[in-house]
């Protein structure tokens, strides 16, 4: 079975609408796809009203308070009503902090000598200015060869002190987060956990603390773990999965998908119906 529950589209930082991703899984001939943009449901209603062999979930992807010791906790809320006043609310105040956050990074660019406000804007055709913009703009106007270039000079928290025009931004409790989610009848999925803690891209993932931190969120309401990534390793997917099954977490799949702005990533993941079973139950 193929399936991919973290796909991103022009609503945030991809480049297919979500009309062309739905094309997309039909095309890759995917059984089950979610749109998650990062904190922006406004491709949901296109995307969901496709009709065709996929069958369509709602999703987001939230950025959440990782917890002492740890540096990035990306949240998959996956088939919520996102037309939840509640939800809705959350995710506008979220997209609040992300503006003010865009306004302090085009300022750092032009303390550097850099103006590209009014360009880097027209790349958010549809929805939220994120740093893949700012990258895919460094690309085209020669500062950067690549967008992975793009974003070790600039864009991330440990890019050089001459270049860097990082800005960390404001991110919801895991408690709000969850309860939100749920209120809206969605599945809280931790995406990516491979990137929980930044020193793991060099030392390989401590699996015995991302344990003990799921454990944690699971008592919060965590629901699961993308437990098959397409950026893990082989041994990553399999401790993750093992970590998901001993730790009675959902089990989900995805690709984290952008289209151009990720050109190494290819849409959908192959999964055996037992993996990814319980998920798909907990959406019916």
């Amino acid at each position: 079975m193929r399936v991919d529950f973290h796909v991103h589209s022009t609503a945030s930082d991809g480049t297919l609408t979500p009309i062309e991703v739905f094309s997309l899984a039909q095309e890759k001939k995917c059984s089950f796809v979610s749109l998650t943009d990062h904190d922006e449901t406004g491709g949901l209603s296109d995307f969901l009203s496709q009709k065709g062999e996929v069958a369509t979930i709602s999703g987001v992807e939230l950025s959440v308070e990782p917890g002492e010791g740890f540096d990035r906790f990306h949240l998959l809320g996956l088939g919520m009503d996102h037309t939840n006043k509640n939800f809705v609310s959350f995710l506008e105040k979220i997209r609040l902090g992300r503006d003010e956050r865009n306004k302090r990074i085009i300022e750092n660019f032009r303390q550097k000598g850099i103006e590209l406000e009014d360009e880097v804007r027209k790349y958010a055709t549809d929805g939220v200015l994120a740093r893949p913009h700012f990258a895919r703009w460094l690309v085209d106007h020669g500062m950067a060869s690549t967008i992975p270039e793009a974003f070790s000079l600039y864009l991330l928290d440990d890019s050089p002190k001459e270049t860097k025009c990082y800005v960390s931004r404001i991110r919801p409790s895991r408690k709000e987060a969850f309860d939100v989610i749920h209120a809206a009848g969605g599945v809280c999925i931790m995406a990516h956990p491979k990137y929980f803690k930044s020193e793991w891209k060099r030392t390989g993932c401590d699996y015995e603390a991302a344990k003990r931190a799921l454990g944690r969120f699971k008592e919060e309401g965590l629901d699961g773990v993308e437990a098959l990534y397409q950026a893990n390793t082989p041994e990553e997917n399999v401790e993750f999965t093992r970590m998901a099954d001993s730790l009675g977490l959902l089990k989900s799949a995805g690709s984290d998908f952008h289209g151009e702005n990720k050109p190494s990533v290819t849409f959908g993941m192959e999964v055996e119906e037992s993996f990814i079973r319980p998920l798909l139950e907990r959406f019916e």
